[in-house]
């Protein structure tokens, strides 16, 4: 076999129509080999003799896509030093665009003997792990266009690739829960007819599958739990794990961009699948741990603040350049058009506390390529001072918490809870306008993967885990939920009706709010999850969309009101509210106003009112401060939004200065939510009966 030098850079392994160059970073190891591994299970090593900078590589000719591969690292094994290297231990190339297989759990995988953990283990990995895969980069995108969706017109579908797709009666078997799935003509004409502007996917990394939950009989379902940063996980491809995973990606990107839809991957670069001290030797530990991981002051230990053993080390250069190199490779090479960060917080730790003045901030502000995709945060992790919604920098959206747990807080029947909905249904001004963002910072949000479906939040008081083994410890205990009366499933219509009707107010609320919105898959039509709050293992029905087999009135709801919010830049508005009448808009009226159910303007006694769960909202169709793309003033008709969170029926009162007559276009009362222009009508002062727990909608024609 002929090995030529090769080149340091790009790190990984590049194939250029002849031939692949190798190249991989470590400075804790003396000696490194490249092993081509064979289908009869022998394996030819290759020495990585020269060394830039610490990057070991060599070209190969000959070496073609689909030629599975890894690494053993020779050096030392000094745990109480924190370095881990372990010939014995085939590696991953932290650098493989695709992943072939799975760890076959065992000791074989692990660093040390599980009856002697001080002592190295040298069973030979390789045939229990998961191996690199050699990639053809070449791909058709014909004339694939990014749909470049501005946040105002954003709707954003959180979904599971498996979880979307694996009941829908329309797919083919073969199809069920792979990427193929998502390209089908049933999924996205789903997605558009919804309204739906950007699919959020859960981790399509390649993740690994823990050793506690095989051995219980579950998976890592959800996905948090990343080995390879530039390997679409490989479970999720219908045809293949040579490398097909990536074309079978990228189509799904191309269908999906042909339908206007955008990708966004939800991405989790603050930890990996190997653990804490105690986990298997896959990749970056037998590589260089004191460069790829946080260690603790007793460095055979790590510094935990993600809740899964380890952290990445964010000052170091070379984990950085891992994750931007990552982040330009999925926008470049697989045309995605946007990362939500999981844990965010814990990306900005450059020593310990958040900063977010942090490296990484700096790096993402000022490259080209990454800076300009839409950056969601998760802006919070499990580490001392990890809650950091609002703090982050200005090129940054963020998952709204404080917008869920006050929406939720008021549709239960909260006390004091009108004020901050105030704020929240706003844009929540109080978090992002002092550092120079808009509404649209805010990813707003009522349920997400993490948590009770929307059902659920209105079916159960308490979370139901038992199926995940852990006796129902795991899962958050305080959920802000309201079983409406009883606990679960019941055929008790009352509840039933009560039960809908808070459904459609969620949903109305979140559409109705400033910020950019996002549905969790499934929830448009009331999806459940047997009251689990935490099904992060339940590959199975618990967790996939049962797909309804006709038209679902919770379906025909949540596309009006998405449909209501694109077709009124009133209800997606890029500035904040001035509070006030807006110079050079015509108008003698403030752009918004707020009342109470008797139709006078709101005092702080009405705010600061424990029993105040009421209001009415008035928004100025004729106020809208910021102009059109070509400057042009922006008009809309007006709206009158009027809550009513009590646990009683209450009259409201039209105001009487804010326009003559009204139109009701959404009532959450009526099963049918009211479609557009069959509601009835209300002149200024006219009373309205509004049931309990429940929104009416009324507009006003410009």
């Amino acid at each position: 076999m002929q090995v030529w030098p090769g080149e340091a850079y790009p790190l990984g392994a590049t194939y250029d129509g002849a031939g692949t160059n190798f190249a991989v970073y470590t400075e804790a190891a003396d000696r490194v080999e490249l092993c081509l591994l064979h289908d009869d299970g022998s394996e030819t090593a290759v020495e990585l003799r020269e060394s830039d900078a610490f990057v070991r590589h060599a070209y190969v000719p000959g070496v073609m896509p689909g030629q599975r591969y890894g690494f053993r690292a020779h050096g030392p094994y000094d745990p109480g030093r924190g370095l881990r290297c372990n010939s014995a231990k085939l590696l991953l190339d932290p650098y493989a665009k695709a992943v072939s297989g799975s760890v076959r759990w065992g000791e074989e995988v692990y660093g040390y003997h599980f009856d002697a953990p001080e002592k190295r283990n040298d069973l030979d990995s390789a045939p229990h792990t998961m191996t690199s895969v050699v990639i053809n980069p070449y791909f058709d995108w014909g004339d694939d266009r990014r749909p470049r969706t501005e946040y105002h017109h954003t709707v954003i579908y959180e979904a599971h690739v498996k979880g979307l797709t694996m009941r829908h009666p329309g797919l083919p078997d073969e199809l069920r829960g792979t990427y193929a799935a998502l390209a089908h003509p049933a999924i996205i004409e789903h997605l558009a007819q919804l309204g739906v502007t950007a699919l959020e996917l859960m981790p399509v990394h390649q993740f690994v599958n823990d050793h506690r939950l095989v051995d219980m009989g579950l998976n890592n379902y959800w996905g948090y739990n990343t080995i390879g940063f530039f390997a679409p996980h490989n479970a999720y491809a219908s045809w293949g794990d040579r490398g097909q995973q990536v074309l079978e990606f990228k189509s799904a990107v191309r269908a999906l961009h042909e339908a206007g839809i955008e990708v966004i991957l939800d991405v989790v670069y603050n930890h990996t699948a190997e653990g804490n001290h105690l986990g298997p030797t896959l990749s970056f530990r037998g590589l260089d741990n004191p460069s790829y991981y946080r260690l603790a002051d007793d460095p055979r230990y790590y510094t935990d603040t993600t809740g899964t053993g380890n952290s990445l080390l964010m000052r170091s250069p070379h984990v950085l350049q891992l994750i931007m190199d990552s982040l330009r490779y999925w926008v470049t090479e697989m045309h995605v058009d946007g990362f939500r960060f999981d844990l965010a917080a814990t990306l900005a730790r450059q020593f310990h506390e958040v900063d977010r003045l942090s490296s990484f901030f700096d790096l993402v502000q000022q490259d080209p390529v990454v800076s300009q995709v839409k950056l969601i945060a998760e802006p919070w992790d499990v580490g001392e001072g990890g809650y950091q919604v609002g703090n982050f920098p200005p090129l940054w959206t963020e998952w709204n918490g404080k917008y869920r747990d006050t929406v939720r807080d008021l549709w239960r029947g909260e006390p004091r809870a009108v004020g901050e909905f105030a704020s929240r249904l706003t844009g929540s001004s109080d978090l992002y306008q002092d550092d120079g963002r808009r509404p649209l910072a805010s990813i707003n949000f009522v349920t997400c993967h993490d948590g009770f479906t929307l059902r659920d939040l209105v079916s159960y008081d308490q979370k139901h885990n038992s199926a995940n083994g852990e006796d129902n410890r795991d899962g958050e205990s305080y959920n802000r939920s309201w079983n409406c009366g009883v606990e679960g499933e019941t055929g008790d219509p009352d509840v039933l009706a009560l039960r809908a009707r808070q459904m459609r107010n969620f949903v109305a609320t979140l559409m109705l709010s400033q910020g950019v919105p996002m549905i969790s898959h499934g929830d448009e039509f009331a999806r459940t999850q047997g009251g689990n709050n935490n099904a992060y293992c339940q590959d199975n029905e618990v967790s996939w969309v049962a797909w309804p087999d006709g038209g679902a009135e919770l379906l025909e709801f949540t596309r009006a009101m998405v449909w209501l919010r694109k077709d009124h830049p009133v209800f997606r508005r890029r500035r904040f509210f001035h509070g006030r009448p807006v110079e050079g808009t015509h108008d003698d009226l403030s752009d918004i106003a707020w009342f109470t159910p008797e139709g006078r303007e709101m005092t702080q006694r009405d705010w600061d009112s424990a029993q105040a769960s009421a209001l009415t909202v008035f928004l100025n169709g004729n106020a809208i401060s910021e102009p059109g793309p070509r400057g042009e003033r922006i008009a809309d008709d007006s709206f009158l939004l009027m809550f009513n969170a009590s646990p009683k029926q209450l009259d409201f009162v039209v105001p009487v200065d804010h326009g003559r007559q009204w139109q009701v276009v959404v009532d959450t009362a009526r099963a049918d939510g009211v479609p557009p222009g069959t509601g009835p009508k209300a002149g200024a002062g006219e009373r309205l009966t509004l049931v309990d727990r429940s929104l009416t909608v009324l507009q006003r024609p410009a």
